[in-house]
């Protein structure tokens, strides 16, 4: 369903990526691990079309879309869950997680829909549901985020270091949810970024590895 086929990025006339190739099949999960400034956010970030590749392909259900906007990703049921969160603060969490279904013009009903799965499958939203995204704490964030990705991400989710800075009780409540995605929704493929391989070996089936950019195993 997604692929990277040769793909190369530079940001600033610094090469950050060097002829990446991986693919996401259909309700696969993979994960991409590698060190801090390997190259993990950029290569999600460029199948994301928020950074262009200088060379190469990035190619989603069997088109090229290299070169087109971002908002055509979400239009493809990719969601997208970045390190940093990027919530908007003086929104309740709720209201975070229905702006991206209120942005691709999704009918009321459907919305509803999606966003009562969400809570199905991340109970602890339910309670954070009032609150303003200001207030959370990081894993509460991450935990957000990740139900904002999946309001559109019915056939992907791409996720940033999502155990990043989180207390070993809060990774394992993130993973726990993640193993609650894999059994509800096993059609929608993950892809996840991590430092340590350790956390993902019970939740992916493919493994690539990167290296100063490159993709060293896979």
């Amino acid at each position: 369903m997604l692929e990277l086929a040769g793909v190369s990025v530079s940001i600033a006339g610094v090469p950050v990526l060097r002829e990446v190739s991986l693919k996401v099949p259909a309700g696969g999960r993979v994960a991409l691990i590698g060190r801090n400034g390997a190259g993990k956010t950029t290569t999600l970030r460029t199948l994301m079309g928020l950074v262009q590749a200088s060379a190469g392909r990035v190619v989603i259900d069997g088109e090229d879309e290299t070169r087109l906007p971002p908002h055509h990703r979400p239009r493809h049921g990719i969601g997208y869950a970045p390190e940093d969160r990027r919530l908007f603060g003086a929104f309740t969490v709720e209201e975070n997680m229905l702006l991206p279904a209120q942005v691709l013009g999704l009918p009321a009903a459907e919305t509803r829909t999606r966003l009562e799965r969400v809570y199905s499958l991340l109970p602890e939203l339910t309670d954070l549901a009032p609150r303003k995204a200001a207030g959370l704490s990081g894993g509460q964030g991450k935990m957000a985020a990740l139900g904002r990705a999946l309001m559109v991400g019915t056939r992907a989710v791409l996720l940033d270091e999502p155990f990043q800075g989180l207390a070993p009780a809060l990774a394992m409540r993130y993973a726990d949810a993640l193993k609650r995605l894999r059994a509800a929704l096993p059609d929608v493929a993950i892809l996840i970024t991590e430092s340590n391989p350790e956390l993902l070996r019970p939740l992916v089936e493919r493994t690539y590895v990167i290296e100063r950019g490159e993709i060293t195993a896979g």
